[in-house]
Formats: structure tokens, sequence, C-alpha cells
């Protein structure tokens, strides 16, 4: 089975989509990547949805993605005597450490680390957002502020402090026995939240010891001043627009999106855009014009990969806002406009002889017509490089390794396919790639293919053979 686009699509598993039919359908429907949002469920509701997608792995022999959320360091307020207090703005509120049941005058904030960090003038968002402080002052024990934003405040809701690189670890206790978990199942990806400074990934790169792909969340301001970096040291980055638009006025969010699109296609790292992208189709069986603007814009801007949320996890119509998605982005792919995008993105290739054979990849795939680019790859690292280049055709990814073939479910364009074992020369691997082109519907007799592989096979990061082969 293959997509007939190269963009691909990502989907949050949860309430709503959580047995094997539904699951079936959502993948029949265009989705790549299964998320695990480990903000909500059991380890054992995540272990059930991880064995369903495996079974249906197997029965469409198509390599399916599985990625691990990790909820990161979520800051909350404590509790009110009577669940909720309305806020009204030019009043004051503190937040401190008296761990009773909060009133309209105070509530808990059992985050000791933040009074350190939050000085007179910062802002303070509650409840994603709703509601904003101006912090007049604070010491060890208390943060007094003004209320900017009124509204009703109720318990457990959560604090960000845009204006402050806050001193607590990425991973949390629960983070930690979240992470061993979804590593002890298999899954490919594990997205790291709250990213502040790329110090923040060594722990979580220890951990994972190649096991998985660790991505990178970016909804904290603080990682843009070191976004180079950051994206550098990750394997994927995703655009958290939820917590990075509490964080960030909402008009600075496209920008910025944009901005993050191209540091990922320049390092050759994988992008998603995330939330909010078809928001109305948790309750409506179709969505905005805005939305579908949305989804359309991150396409025109390169992104590898969209992704659903609560619209797939809980929502009324999570099959439908997976096929709306797919039109969505199969009727950007057929404009001309959309290419002539993407080479206009198109950056100068890196100095390495990996950059160079995959830019000459795209430019002998275009000259010669070919019916697809073909790559062979042990590590993942020539198909990432290829998908950088943004081809006219597709990528045909050929590898001997699971983990690497569900993996590259994610990249831009690529489609996985697995082959038994390794090849033990140039011939037949130029036989394996004209073999699994027609199997997979990529080319047929007489047809042109270019073939991208490193010697010696088996090699990680070794692509140095360029191969013009004919379908015989």
């Amino acid at each position: 089975m293959r997509r007939l686009r190269k963009a691909k699509i990502v989907a949050t598993l949860g309430p709503a989509s959580s047995d094997k039919e539904t699951i079936r359908a959502l993948f029949d429907a265009g989705v790549d990547v299964f998320r695990f949002n480990f903000s909500h469920g059991s380890h054992e509701d995540h272990r059930t949805r991880y064995d369903v997608v495996r079974e249906i792995e197997k029965e469409v022999g198509r390599p399916i993605a599985i990625l691990a959320d990790m909820q990161g360091p979520k800051l909350r307020i404590g509790k009110f005597a009577n669940g909720k207090v309305a806020l009204e703005a030019g009043a004051k509120f503190t937040l401190d450490r008296d761990p009773s049941d909060g009133n309209d005058k105070r509530v808990c904030l059992p985050h000791p680390e933040l009074f350190a960090v939050v000085t007179a003038g910062q802002n303070l968002s509650l409840d994603d957002g709703k509601l904003r402080l101006r912090v007049i002052e604070s010491d060890d024990f208390s943060i007094k502020a003004e209320v900017v934003t009124g509204g009703f405040l109720s318990d457990r809701k959560g604090v960000n402090v845009p204006e402050a690189i806050l001193p607590i670890p990425v991973l949390t206790e629960k983070d930690h026995r979240d992470l061993r978990f979804a590593l002890s199942l298999g899954v490919d990806w594990i997205a790291l939240s709250f990213v502040q400074q790329p110090e923040d990934l060594h722990e979580a790169r220890e951990i994972i010891a190649g096991r998985a792909g660790l991505m990178t969340k970016l909804e904290k301001p603080a990682a843009l001043d070191r976004l180079d970096e950051i994206v550098q040291l990750s394997d994927a980055v995703m655009v958290a627009r939820g917590d990075l638009g509490v964080e960030l006025p909402p008009e600075r969010v496209p920008g910025i999106q944009k901005r993050i699109l191209r540091a990922c296609r320049y390092h050759g790292k994988p992008s998603i855009i995330a939330t909010q992208m078809l928001e109305s189709m948790i309750h409506s069986p179709t969505p905005t014009r805005a939305e579908a603007s949305d989804v359309a814009s991150a396409i025109y801007d390169g992104a590898d990969a969209v992704m659903l949320s609560a619209e797939s996890a809980s929502g009324s119509y999570p099959v439908q806002a997976v096929s709306i998605m797919e039109r969505i982005i199969i009727e950007v792919e057929r404009d001309p406009i959309y290419h002539k995008m993407l080479t206009a993105q198109h950056g100068i290739a890196q100095m390495t002889q990996g950059d160079a054979i995959c830019a000459a990849l795209r430019h002998v795939s275009q000259n010669i017509n070919a019916a697809t680019s073909v790559t062979y790859t042990a590590s993942g690292t020539t198909s990432l490089r290829a998908a950088r280049e943004r081809p006219a055709s597709h990528i045909l990814s050929i590898t001997p390794n699971l983990t690497t073939a569900r993996r590259m479910a994610l990249t831009w364009g690529v489609h996985s396919a697995l082959i038994e074992h390794d090849v033990a020369d140039v011939d037949e691997m130029v036989e394996a790639a004209c073999r699994v082109s027609v199997a997979e519907g990529f080319a047929k007799q007489g047809d042109l293919i270019v073939i991208a592989a490193g010697m010696p096979f088996g090699e990680s990061g070794s692509t140095n053979l360029l191969r013009i082969a004919e379908i015989k």
C-alpha cells in the first residue's frame, strides 16, 4: 500500500480511537504515524494500542511508526476551597507555598523552583493563557501579582512563565517511568516536552541509547534563542503551537513556525506542525475554511508532517479528520506553486559526501524523469538527506532494518520498504532496487530509477554512490 502524497499524517490515539476497527480505519484513511500521549491513559491502555498497531502493520505489510509523547514538567496550581474562583482585572492575587486550599486572594503553587526565578514585571499565564498576571514582587515563599486578564480559575490549572528559563528537569519522575515503559514496548519515536535549551536533551538521549528517535517539542520561547543547536541535537522537531501560543503573543507564532521549519529543512531533520489544526472537527464532521488553510499553509511551507491531537483521540469524527487532512495535502501537492515554493526554499547542499550525492540524486532524477528515487540505507541517513532535497519524485527507502523502516515513516516523501537481508554488492543492490520499485508500485518495465547508497553496505552515514538503472 502506497500513499499518493509526500507529506505525512500523525494522529493521536485515545478514547475515541482505541479499538482495532477504528485504528485500521485511521490507517486506511491516511495515518503514517500513531501518537501515544502519555499525559493521558495508563500503561496498559498504551500497551493495548501498541499491540493493535503492530497487528495492523503485519496485515498491511507496511512499516508504521509509533510516537510516544512524554508529558514533561507541567506546572499547576493547587486546589480552591470551592473548586474555582473569579479573578477580576486589577485585583491582587498571590501564589504561595501554603498547601491549604485557596480562595480569591491566593492559591498554592507547589513548585518551589519557580519562586527563585520569577521577578517583578514578569507575566504569568494561567489555564492555557486564559488568565494573565503581572508579578509585583516575589520571595522564597510567595509571588504577589496583579490580575491583567481576569476570569474563572479552577483547581489544578496550568501555569506558564514565558519570560524565564525554569530550573527544572525536562524529564519528571513520571516521564522516567513512561519513557522506560515506551522503550520496552519498542516505540519508534520519543517526544520530549518543554525543552528550553540544548542541555535538556542529553539525559533523554542517554536513556534512549539509540533505541528510538528523539523528537524535540518546541513550545518554550527560551528554546528559540538556541534553535539551531537544539535542531542539530534532535532527530526530529515538533512545533507544539498550543503551549508556544500561550507563552508568546499569537501574532508571533506563524513567523516562528516558518523559522523552525527552515531550520529543520537546513539541518535535514523531520518537522511536525501540531495543535488545533482541525480543532472544530472534534465536534463537527467538516473543518472551518480557516483550518483547511492552516493545514495547507504548513504543507506549502515544507513541513514533513501535520498532526491531529484531540480530533482523532477524543473527537466525534476521527476518521473524517484524517480523510480531510489527506485531501488537503494531496490538493496542495498538485499545485504547481507548491513545487516552486519548495524550490525557492531550497538551500545550498551542506559540504558532506552524503549531501553532495543526494543533491545530485535530485537533479538527475528530474533530468531523466525518473519513475522514483531509491535510497538504500541501513540507518536512514541517506533517506533523510534525500528528503532534505525535496525531489520531484517519491523516495523509495529500502532497508534491511525494521527499526529504520518504521522511523522513516515520519519523513517527507519517503516510502519505507523492508527487505529480508542486506545486499552483498552493487549488482545485488540494483537488483533489489528494481524489484522493490515494481513491487511497491513506483515503476514498471522500461522506467528509469535513480539509486543513492553508501559503500561499504551496512555502514551508517557513508552515502557515496549514485546509480541509474532501467527496469527490465
